[in-house]
């Protein structure tokens, strides 16, 4: 029997600074996604306050509230939408903490899970080297990814005064991912 409700995406930002690149990559890609028939989850990193991981403190007290959320908001999605910035080559340290956390048990929210990675950077890679750890961290929890991605180097020059990208050629790249992730996540969800 085919599921023909809309699949739900979980959106989330690696940045958590509030003017951020990938925060305005991502919501171009959230609007997107609703065009395209997705229910859309818009995760704030900030919101979910979380310490450090730490496995004395995970034994002790349990998982943080924040994790909790977190953790059931992933359950609740078919596809995660993530943009990450690049901090030193890598994914950004609060960003791996919140997957850390969240990859924690019980239960395993992340495996069969599909993904589409974006990042966005002033420099010259536009975020592919954090994005290669990323699809390394992803792959390792169980996560379908999608085979492309989109960069956005020079991001500084790359979105207009209202968020908007100025290139049309990105602009359809991100929007091509996303109806990637669409497809992929409708497919999963019809074979649950």
């Amino acid at each position: 029997m085919m599921n023909t409700q809309r699949p739900r995406i979980l959106a989330v930002a690696g940045s958590m600074r509030s003017g951020s690149f990938n925060r305005k990559l991502l919501l171009v890609a959230v609007h997107a996604a609703e065009k395209g028939g997705a229910e859309v989850d818009l995760v704030d990193l900030r919101e979910l306050a979380l310490p450090l991981y730490d496995g004395d403190l995970e034994r002790s007290q349990g998982l943080p509230e924040g994790a909790v959320r977190f953790k059931e908001r992933i359950a609740r999605a078919d596809g995660l939408l993530i943009a990450s910035p690049e901090y030193n080559h890598s994914v950004p340290g609060t960003f791996k903490n919140a997957i850390d956390w969240a990859s924690r048990p019980p239960g395993d929210v992340f495996e069969n899970k599909s993904a589409a990675l974006m990042g966005a950077s002033p420099g010259g890679f536009g975020a592919v080297r954090s994005l290669l750890h990323l699809r390394q961290i992803l792959t390792g929890l169980g996560v379908w990814l999608v085979p492309s991605q989109v960069t956005v180097s020079r991001a500084h020059q790359a979105f207009g005064p209202e968020g908007e990208i100025n290139d049309p050629e990105i602009h359809a790249e991100v929007v091509g991912l996303v109806d990637l992730l669409i497809r992929q996540s409708r497919r999963l969800k019809e074979d649950r």
